[in-house]
């Protein structure tokens, strides 16, 4: 994916009301793929509460899953999916 439209990604993440923490932690697994926790950790150099305390929220918003059969692995929705369901989640509040 280019660049640009990663950043664009990424602010339509955060103007759908994920903080940038979050957005970064879904971005990075929608790129590599299923991943374990710790690996996240060690390159995006956020302590390990950080990301386990975003991947809580970002399965809860449906766009991250752990492994079913690994619980320490957690993969994302492509961004396409992970986008529209963002929006769909905004519209019903308002």
């Amino acid at each position: 994916m280019a660049k640009l439209s990663l950043e664009r990604v990424f602010k339509a993440l955060v103007s759908l009301g994920l903080s940038e923490t979050d957005a970064r932690v879904y971005v990075y697994l929608a790129l590599k793929g299923p991943t374990e926790a710790g690996s996240i950790v060690d390159n995006l150099k956020m302590s390990r509460q950080q990301i386990y305390r975003s991947l809580k929220y970002l399965q809860d918003k449906g766009i991250v899953f752990a492994d079913s059969t690994n619980r320490g692995v957690f993969s994302a929705l492509l961004f396409e999916k992970a986008l529209k369901l963002l929006i769909e989640t905004e519209k019903t509040k308002t």
